[in-house]
Parts: structure tokens; C-alpha cells; sequence
């Protein structure tokens, strides 16, 4: 284990264990014996799949290692297990009927129902992690549909987290596809991170920081070697995606690990794109479509001088509130809107105000540009990337249209408060034309 994750793990409020490696599936008993259970009845839980997978053998060394089991809850393997609270209540009652902890075996949608319905019984569980597919094993909260509404319902994050890199190379390939998707975006949420701490409104934390973007380079530097199940490629993956969730325990918030290219995914989420699909199109598959849309659209930013803007033209252009609130309803409806409106009143300013974030910026411009264009992979390079891991690598790999793609940055700009390079496009005026540099013809996008 590096400094970083263990200084990580020291200022986590919730993890406190994380072993990934090779060999740690056969440890698995006594390293749960010892880290959690010591004297608690296990209830593992999996479906079929990840039953075969990883679950019987976590079964067995939890047995072998002397822990009280309870009869293990196994779902179906067809269709794909859904993180609805239904399922939730399930083991949450099974957990208190054997007055139990959970050991989830799978990947995120066991390890959300586990997290939730132990969360509720204020009981500390553990994940064996069987694919490197999202960022969420260290995580807390779990998202759940409840009602026909998908909320992120708050709970603790697993005291333990083991992985066992031979059941991660020998997942779906679509899996470790959407984990690399999930990964990327850490590239131009850093970057997102980095403006506004420059600003004032987000800054950066050290040790946050370092956790997500310490290793992301490295980590996604083999896409081939992934998609191939190479299992010495999955380490920099695995570790990467759990050092992301630890950061986000440590910041107590989800900064450190999305910026903008999040809210693609989480709009068209809303939309229930891929949701008939079994299993459903995968949150980090939308998520490459809207990390590589912002990859390029910084591209496209960082091409322009922000020192030679004129800040008071670009405060006469400035829309009043009343205005910018008519567009985000015309772009909305119901909830949603409403839900925009506040999120982007908590970030507006008014001229004046925007007047000073401009030359807070422009002041500091020599020392951001080359910060944020390291920080951000050239689109062209991105999109092979994530060709080679299996990833998408076009609007039309999940369903959708460059025209889709493009309709939604302006939705995405206002769907949350969290400040990104979209907010700065439009305080400078220049989110209109960015948008059509992005989609212009002989581009990634036709």
C-alpha cells in the first residue's frame, strides 16, 4: 500500500480496509474475519453471476476461517439485478433476521443494495469488488430507484473493500469497458476542479486531489491490455477507481471525482437511455461520451487568449437573472427545472461580481492554461483510448446522435451548482461558438 492510500484510509470516515491484488480472493475469509466479522454472523450476498464468479469461494474461506454464516442470498443472474429499494428491503430484512453483516460480492449494484439496506440497520459490511467497473466501492451513499425516482440515498461506505485482480480480468469485457469510461473522467473533472478553485468557490484538497489524480495517468495508460484480461493491467484500474472513492470520503463530497462530463451521463439518465437494455447501458459508458465531449470543448477553450478578453463587454453581454431563468425553463420542465433554476442561482453573479471573476482569472491565466492543458488528454487521443478498452467512443455507441450530444451541453451547464469550464464559456460569452467548434464538420463528432 502507497503513502497516499494509507494516509487516504487514516482520514476516511467509513473504509478502513483495502486489499487488491492477486491471491486476495483465497485470503478472503480471514481477511473479513479479521477486519470486520471477528465474532458476527456474514450473510453473503451476490447474484448468480458474481456468485460463480467470486461469491461460493468467499463462502467457502469465510467457512474454512471459522465465521457463523448465514444462508447466503443469491438473486438471479437474468435479468440484470436492479438497484431498487425493493431490493434493498430484501437483504435489509434477511440482514436483520440473522442479525447479520453483509459481505457483498459483485460490483455496483450489489454493493449499493448492501451499502443502503446495512446503512439503514446503522451496521458496518464489506465488498469483495468482482469487476472493475465504477468508482462507487469506496463511496458512500448508493443511488436507488425508489418510487420511479433514481435518488442518491445517503449510507455509509463498506469498512472493507477486497479485490482480487484474476476475478476482475475475468469479468465481461463491457464491465472493465465501463470502469475505464468511469476512470476517464477524472481527467476533465480535474480540470473542472482546478477553475474553480481559481475562482474561489471549490478549493482544491490536497490529499483529495492527490488519491484521484495521482495514478489516473498510469492507470489508464494499458486500454488494450484491459480489454484483452491482462490481469496485470487491472491493478492501476482497480486501484484508481477505489483511491476515487476514498477521495470522496475524504472531501466529504463527490468534487474530487466529476466535474461536467458527469451531468451528460446523469441527463441522460434521467432520459432512461439504455435502461430497457439487459443490463442496461452502463453509467460509465455515458459517462466516455461526456468525458470526451469536454476533453474536446477544452481543447477548443484553452485555444483562446482569455487575457485579451474585454470584461466590460463581456458584462454588458451578461443575461440578467430573470433571463438566464427563462432559458433553463425553456430547456426543462417540472421538477427538473425547477431543480436548475436553484442550482444555477446558487453559482450566478451579477455583472459586477462577474466582473471580478474575470480578471480573478485572467489575472492568474500564465499559471492556469498549462496546468489545465496538461490536465486534459488531447479528444483525439482519448477517443482511441477508449476505443481500445472497449469503451464508447462515439454518441452513437450508446444510442444517441453527435445532435444529442450537442443539445445537451447547455443542460448540462445548468444542471448542477458545481462550477466548470461550461460556466466559464458562458460568462465570457463564448459558450455559443465553443459548442459549434466542437460539432464542426471533419471533427470527432462526423
Amino acid at each position: 500500500m502507497n503513502a497516499v492510500m494509507a494516509e487516504g484510509l487514516r482520514r476516511a470516515g467509513d473504509t478502513k480496509v483495502v486489499e487488491v491484488g492477486r491471491g486476495v480472493l483465497e485470503r478472503s475469509g480471514v481477511l473479513l474475519r479479521d477486519a470486520l466479522l471477528r465474532d458476527r454472523t456474514a450473510l453473503v450476498v451476490a447474484d448468480e453471476r458474481t456468485w460463480a464468479a467470486a461469491g461460493h469461494a468467499v463462502f467457502d474461506r469465510l467457512a474454512a476461517a471459522g465465521v457463523n454464516l448465514a444462508e447466503p442470498l443469491v438473486f438471479p443472474g437474468q435479468p440484470a439485478l436492479y438497484a431498487s429499494y425493493e431490493n434493498c428491503v430484501i437483504i435489509r430484512e434477511r440482514l436483520r433476521e440473522s442479525d447479520a453483516l453483509g459481505v457483498a460480492v459483485g460490483a455496483g449494484t450489489i454493493n449499493d443494495l448492501v451499502k443502503l439496506a446495512s446503512g439503514e440497520l446503522s451496521r458496518l459490511y464489506a465488498v469483495v469488488g468482482t469487476a472493475a467497473s465504477m468508482d462507487g466501492y469506496t463511496g458512500f451513499g448508493a443511488p436507488m430507484n425508489r418510487g420511479g425516482v433514481k435518488l442518491t440515498m445517503p449510507c455509509p461506505a463498506p469498512r472493507v473493500v477486497l479485490f482480487d485482480l484474476d476475478v476482475a480480468a475475468a469479468a465481461p469485457p463491457s464491465m472493465v469497458a465501463s470502469g475505464y469510461g468511469d476512470l476517464a473522467a477524472k481527467i476533465p473533472g480535474g480540470a473542472d476542479w482546478i477553475l474553480s478553485d481559481a475562482v474561489g468557490i471549490d478549493p482544491i484538497e490536497p490529499l483529495a486531489w492527490d488519491l484521484v489524480q495521482g495514478g489516473v495517468s498510469e492507470a489508464l495508460s494499458r486500454p488494450a491490455s484491459l480489454a484483452a484480461g491482462d490481469a496485470s493491467a487491472y491493478e492501476g484500474l482497480v486501484s484508481g477507481l477505489v483511491l476515487s472513492g476514498l477521495a470522496m470520503q475524504v472531501y466529504r463530497g463527490t468534487r474530487p471525482a466529476s466535474g461536467a462530463e458527469h451531468y451528460f451521463s446523469h441527463l441522460w439518465e434521467l432520459a432512461h437511455l439504455g435502461a430497457e437494455e439487459d443490463p442496461p447501458l452502463s453509467h460509465g459508458f455515458k459517462v466516455a461520451i461526456g468525458t470526451l465531449a469536454m476533453c474536446q470543448f477544452y481543447e477548443r477553450f484553452l485555444a483562446r487568449d482569455l487575457k485579451g478578453l474585454d470584461v466590460d463587454a463581456a458584462a454588458a453581454r451578461w443575461r440578467p437573472w430573470d433571463d438566464v431563468e427563462a432559458d433553463i425553463r425553456s430547456r426543462f420542465t417540472g421538477a427538473l427545472a425547477d431543480n436548475a433554476v436553484n442550482e444555477t442561482k446558487a453559482k450566478y453573479v451579477d455583472a459586477d461580481g462577474l466582473r471580478a471573476r474575470l480578471r480573478g482569472l485572467m489575472d492568474r491565466w500564465d499559471e492556469l492554461r498549462p496546468r489545465l492543458a496538461a490536465q486534459v488528454l488531447p479528444a483525439a487521443d482519448l477517443q482511441r483510448m477508449l476505443r481500445a478498452a472497449g469503451a464508447p467512443a462515439v454518441p452513437e455507441d450508446i444510442g444517441l446522435t453527435a445532435a444529442d450530444v450537442r443539445d445537451t451541453f447547455p443542460r448540462a451547464m445548468y444542471y448542477r451548482a458545481r462550477y466548470s469550464v461550461l460556466d466559464v464559456a458562458r460568462e465570457t460569452g463564448w459558450f455559443d461558438d465553443l459548442v459549434a467548434e466542437v460539432f464542426a464538420p471533419g471533427g470527432l463528432w462526423t
